[in-house]
């Protein structure tokens, strides 16, 4: 063993010994309890970041410390490869998509090995590799013949000069991020999957996930947003036809002054064929973005449509409105609106002058201002016929009841969710497999004719748009069912399809039979522990339960839900500094470019840049990013420090689920404590061999250091098994390793109870410093048994035992003295002991002791006066 701690070397030899020894592949073993562990896949951007780091740091001494409680883990890795940001970057470096992927997988797969990981390289997988996405292929055309997918025309944000749909966060300021220009609203045909047709299951079966954090199963819930009410019908004056709307308010259904639809509503399309003014207002909605954050704060415009609703109850008639706030895409794209009772219809009500009719007064009696704002609580019911006087509660079953008798409603269970667009006309990503004829219409391409592959040699020119839209040679085809010239469609899927069912290929991703193996497939799956960011609560782990449930369906897997357990890790943090600008903005500086004083809290009292010595601002702690420029770059630590230090430090630093802010001294802090760990080992080997030890013969002091370690163990197994709080784990061997450096015993039995105490600690710190911990456990006498095959260490209970306990003494509530009792000690003699301890005394002289409080095992209080 070497005296000094060389991590380069160290590392690079241990990450060689488990590749050569293919450490991490793993097969199904039904005899062995299986282990899924599993890190949401990172998307080739080229460069590791630090919440790529603790993320799959986290994944790691999970599934390594599971590897040590006997158990068959699977720990795969692969590439999110698809999606805009390699289509931008293709772009912007005049390269293709697949070339600038390929090569930016190459550099992260090597910088993740570098961090010691444990994963199953064998079952690598790349998004856009046909082999993998043939599958999904495959797949949507088994749920298009069971009438789970189809196609209809939805509204998108549409960039005229690019010619390309755009998601809503490349709008800005209602301008396309890349041409500049105004964006429209236009309905185009996007493919669906029914989604919805799962929401009853997908919002039930929340409530199975006991292993998911509340917060991300509040979120999914409220997505599905799943709501009882009435559709209801209003007639149309002077025609036969009707306007139906949902409501989950019918108690306020007698306060409804006007019915407001889409500006894509038919009735509003055939309302402006003879009303210029409202045909340009609806050109103008088409402006608007549809993300619902945006209609709930945008100001409320609209614009009637000469148009007359009929009440239901009354047959009163109320005026048709555009309203710029209602969309086609949810519901019937009509809604009734109750300005008194309804914030949103009331500000459109204040605009355009129409009447606010309360119908619903406060249960408790109280006056309520609706000059001021709509009046949204449930109560009594007031100014409503029949239904006067009512609660809200009973006027709902009363007005359904009335409307269902009359043929005028139904009730109805609408949810908030919708289905699945999964149709985008970019063109780094998967083919959609369908062609259109003239005479057979849309047709799925034949299982023997997938995968349509997309080609990779390609380039983009200065119209913008996708382009295989400009390649004949792709587009142009035959179709399968008549054999007459057809085009293949060009648009391709979502990212989100590809990673709505990659774990699961994961348990078999060289199978080539179909999508999965069943006997691989149902080994492996559920995943037992996920890992990945909240900012994936809602949409990627919403639409992997679906697909879940979809394979399922279809013969695929066996369980119900994709994931049994899932953590979400915290941000990573990092301070800022930085200038203004005479020209107005800020000027952001690395924080390593930045030298930093700071008082005796540790609080920043100022800041100068190194290069030239001139103040800078603080800018507060906030995640690590590059409009910041305060990140901190992974590849310069582990050359720096070593992974072992990295991985330490992101463990030891926060609790996983909490936000971890980075600190150059507290990464330093972990290499020293490597270092002494380290030395420890090295000072202990070089003393000599190591006898046996005989728990039944050892004295006091080494009976107290193996009480500590079997403490320790049986705190570190509960820490990182049931709690996942590895910052606690760390300390926990921090605090034993200071017992060991204080123990000086150099007997036999001293240095075998040393003995175990070194390699229980380093057993237990292996999963988070993996290659200090191989070399280490090697230099601890075991060089036939990597440490990586060696199980976790157990709990000794008789070394738990106390034969002697130490106890505080106070004297009225103030620690005066300690005292060590025997375990079995009675309480007489425990006293007898407090009130003779020479330190006590000195405070007992010259008072009255009234009484004397023994708390068994901890302390013992003198009650004097």
């Amino acid at each position: 063993m070497q005296e000094q701690y060389h991590h380069k070397s160290l590392e690079t030899e241990v990450q060689q010994f488990w590749e050569q020894n293919r450490t991490f592949e793993v097969t199904e073993d039904p005899d062995k309890e299986k282990y899924y562990c599993l890190s949401m896949f990172p998307y080739p951007s080229g460069v590791l970041h630090m919440g790529h780091v603790r993320n799959y740091t986290i994944g790691d001494v999970i599934a390594r410390f599971q590897r040590m409680r006997g158990k068959n883990v699977l720990q795969p890795m692969g590439w999110d490869a698809f999606g805009l940001p390699a289509e931008n970057a293709a772009i912007k470096n005049n390269t293709a998509p697949a070339a600038w992927t390929y090569k930016n997988i190459d550099y992260m797969r090597g910088q993740l090995k570098s961090m010691g990981l444990g994963i199953d390289w064998s079952r690598e997988i790349a998004t856009c590799k046909p082999e993998y996405y043939r599958w999904e292929q495959w797949f949507f055309t088994q749920l298009y013949e069971k009438g789970l997918v189809y196609r209809k025309k939805s509204t998108v944000n549409w960039d005229p000069v690019d010619q390309t749909v755009l998601a809503n966060e490349q709008v800005i300021d209602g301008r396309g991020w890349r041409s500049g220009a105004l964006i429209e609203q236009r309905e185009i045909d996007q493919w669906f999957l029914r989604i919805t047709a799962y929401a009853d299951e997908l919002l039930e079966e929340i409530g199975k996930l006991p292993g998911w954090p509340q917060q991300v199963r509040t979120m999914q819930e409220n997505w599905i947003g799943r709501s009882e009410g009435v559709e209801l019908e209003f007639g149309l004056a002077g025609s036969d036809s009707k306007l139906t709307v949902f409501t989950t308010r019918p108690d306020t259904l007698m306060g409804v002054t006007y019915v407001a639809v889409a500006a894509q509503h038919p009735l509003a399309l055939k309302a402006a064929q003879n009303n210029p003014e409202l045909a340009a207002f609806i050109d103008e909605c088409k402006q608007v973005k549809v993300a619902e954050a945006d209609m709930a704060t945008m100001e409320k415009k609209g614009m009637a449509t000469g148009e007359m609703a009929i009440h239901p109850v009354t047959g009163d008639t109320v005026p048709v409105m555009v309203a710029n706030f209602v969309l086609m895409s949810y519901g019937s794209g009509a809604v009734m609106a109750v300005p008194a009772h309804d914030q949103r219809d009331w500000e459109f009500a204040q605009v355009y002058g129409l009447p606010v009719i309360q119908v619903i007064a406060p249960a408790d009696g109280s006056d309520i201002d609706l000059t001021a704002a709509a009046f949204t609580d449930k109560g009594v019911l007031v100014n409503s016929g029949d239904f006067t006087g009512l609660t809200s509660v009973e006027a709902f079953e009363a007005i359904a009841n009335w409307l269902t008798e009359k043929g005028k409603g139904r009730r109805r269970v609408n949810f908030r969710l919708r289905d699945w667009g999964v149709s985008r006309q970019r063109y780094w990503g998967c083919p959609i497999p369908v062609i259109y004829c003239d005479d057979c219409g849309a047709v799925p391409v034949p299982e023997q004719d997938l995968p349509v592959v997309l080609p990779e040699d390609v380039a983009f020119d200065e119209t913008g748009g996708s382009p295989i839209k400009k390649m004949p040679e792709f587009y142009q085809t035959t179709c399968p069912t008549c054999g007459k010239p057809a085009t293949r469609e060009t648009d391709t899927f979502d990212t989100f399809f590809e990673s709505s069912w990659y774990y699961a290929r994961y348990t078999c991703p060289n199978y080539s039979e179909g999508m999965l193996n069943p006997q691989a497939a149902n080994y492996w799956l559920p995943v037992d522990q996920y890992i990945g960011g909240i900012e994936h609560a809602i949409l990627h782990l919403l639409y992997s339960r679906f697909f879940h449930k979809l394979m399922r369906d279809n013969g695929l897997v066996d369980s119900d839900e994709p994931f049994t357990n899932l953590l979400t890790q915290g941000m990573v943090l990092a301070e800022t500094f930085y200038r203004e600008k005479p020209a107005g903005g800020q000027e952001w500086f690395q924080p390593t470019a930045v030298s930093v004083e700071r008082d005796d809290k540790g609080r920043v009292t100022g800041a100068t840049l190194l290069a030239d010595g001139q103040p800078v601002i603080p800018g507060g702690v906030t995640k690590m990013s590059k409009s910041k420029n305060n990140g901190v770059d992974p590849q310069e630590m582990i050359e720096r420090y070593g992974a072992d230090t990295l991985r330490l430090f992101s463990m030891f630093a926060a609790p996983p689920d909490q936000s971890m802010e980075w600190s150059d001294s507290g990464v330093e802090g972990a290499q020293r404590f490597l270092r002494r760990l380290w030395k420890q080992v090295f000072d202990h080997v070089s003393s000599g061999v190591t006898e046996t030890m005989e728990a039944g013969k050892l004295d006091d002091a080494q009976q107290a250091l193996r009480r500590k370690v079997h403490q320790t163990v049986q705190k570190v197994g509960d820490d990182m098994a049931r709690r996942h709080t590895f910052n606690t784990a760390v300390a926990a061997n921090m605090e034993l390793l200071n017992d060991i450096a204080r123990f000086a015993d150099e007997s036999t039995q001293g240095r075998a109870v040393r003995q175990e105490a070194l390699e229980m600690a380093v057993l237990m710190l292996a999963p988070i410093t993996p290659h200090i911990c191989h070399a280490l456990w090697q230099a601890l006498g075991h060089d036939e048994d990597a440490i990586i095959d060696t199980l976790w260490p157990e709990v000794d209970e008789s070394a738990l035992v106390q034969n002697t306990l130490e106890l505080i003494v106070q004297v009225n509530g103030k620690v005066r003295g300690k005292v060590q009792v025997s375990a079995t000690a009675s309480e007489d003699d425990t006293k007898a002991l407090a009130l003779a301890n020479e330190n006590v005394q000195k405070f007992l002289d010259g008072v009255n002791v009234q009484k004397v409080i023994v708390v068994k095992g901890r302390l013992v209080n003198i009650v004097a006066n």
